[in-house]
Formats: structure tokens, sequence, C-alpha cells
């Protein structure tokens, strides 16, 4: 197995990636951030955007997955969907290049197999962002080192369904020999059910790391009175 892979095998994968309006999101705050994952026993972290990329790998030594996220008018993925975004992806440190794996039309028409050739000849592994199962099966036969349910529940194949999809988990798990749970974990107790579900990592990210919405979700539950006279 792959150095990288033994290195996040049976671990937590922090994604870092604070609201864009959020004061969190710079470069050095999430590179902090990333360190205090990293300290605290996090196996690797996902991060989005080229310069919090650059920031965090001069911050921790685990791996990173890296990926930008950009819409393009008429097409849907918007997770690392061109070969040049692969390309900047890697260049700016990412030991892994998640990108969009399903198979709805990308801008600049890059295939599956394209993006995970471009990954890995940049040195870094590919991990595929699936919403099915035949996105995972088209994403090994293309080669990719990794499969993950980052997308379901995010298409329209897959809207409304129940997250973290341990069903899905177990089909990625049965098709390619590493595959990670990303997606609706919010407690260690769906971390330990992915990992019987046959995860060989988990990522985590608004449980840990969305410190907005939780700081909006006590403030909502405050009750406000006014002072009376």
């Amino acid at each position: 197995m792959n150095a990288t892979l033994r290195a996040l095998e049976g671990g937590l994968i922090v994604s870092i990636q604070p609201d864009a309006g959020s004061a969190l999101n710079t470069p050095e705050i999430v590179a902090a951030l990333a360190r205090c994952a990293a300290a605290n026993g996090a196996a690797g972290v996902r991060i989005e955007g080229l310069e919090r990329l650059r920031a965090v790998r001069a911050a921790v030594a685990v791996p990173i997955v890296g990926i930008v996220k950009r819409a393009y008018p008429g097409f849907a993925p918007y997770i690392t969907t061109t070969l040049e975004e692969v390309a900047a992806v890697a260049e700016a440190g990412a030991t892994i290049v998640a990108f969009d794996a399903t198979s709805r039309p990308r801008a600049g028409g890059a295939s599956v197999a394209a993006l995970v050739r471009a990954a890995q000849a940049a040195r870094c592994l590919a991990m595929a962002d699936c919403a099915t199962r035949a996105d995972a099966l088209a994403a090994a036969e293309a080669g990719a080192d990794i499969v993950a349910t980052t997308l379901a529940g995010y298409t329209a194949e897959t809207s409304g369904r129940a997250l973290p999809d341990l069903v899905l988990l177990s089909e990625l798990a049965a098709v390619h020999e590493f595959a990670i749970c990303e997606g609706g974990i919010a407690s260690p107790e769906d971390v330990r059910a992915a990992f019987v579900a046959g995860a060989r990592a988990v990522v985590v990210g608004n449980a840990l790391t969305n410190i907005d919405a939780r700081i909006r979700a006590f403030a909502r539950a405050a009750q406000r009175t006014q002072p009376t006279t």
C-alpha cells in the first residue's frame, strides 16, 4: 500500500473549509486550524483553495487532500473539475487531489480517467468524490487511488439521501480497496459506524470546524428580552 494511504488508514481527516464570509477564512487561520487538527490526532486534512493549501502545507506534515471549488455556468460539478485545477492544486502542496467523479459533464470536458492521470502525473494520489456506486466503479477502472462518498446527496439522483450514506459506503468498499466516508458525519458514533461499514478513513468537516454555524445555532437558542423599566 502507498505510504500516504498507510498514514490515513484507520484515521480521521479533518475538513477545514470556513464559509466565504467567515472571519476564519484566511490562509493563516486555516493553517492554525490544520495544526490544531494534526496536534490532536487527525491523520490528514482536507483544504479548499490554493492560498489556503500553500499555508497549510507549510504548517503541517500530515497528508493534505486538496481541492478547489469553482462554479462554471451551465455545469453542475464544481469540485476540481478541470485539468488546470488539478495541476494547480498539486502545485499548491496537496498530497491528494480530490475531484468530482460523477458522470455529469464537466467544464472543459475532462473525463474521470483524465483527471486521475493528471493528479498522478503531478505525483499526487487521485481521490474520486462519488455520489453512486457507478461513479466509484468508473473511478476504480480509471485507476483512482481513493473513492469517497463525498457527493452523496448533492446530485439530482441522490438528493434527499440520509447522511452519512453508509449503504453507499459499503458499496464503495466492495469495489475499491480504499473507500473513504465523507458527508454527514456528526458524532464519534458516526465515525465508528463508518469504519464498521467498510471505511478505510473518515472525513469530518462541519461537525468540527464550521464554528460560524455552531455559534449561530447557540445564538438562536439564546432568549433575548428587553430590559424592563
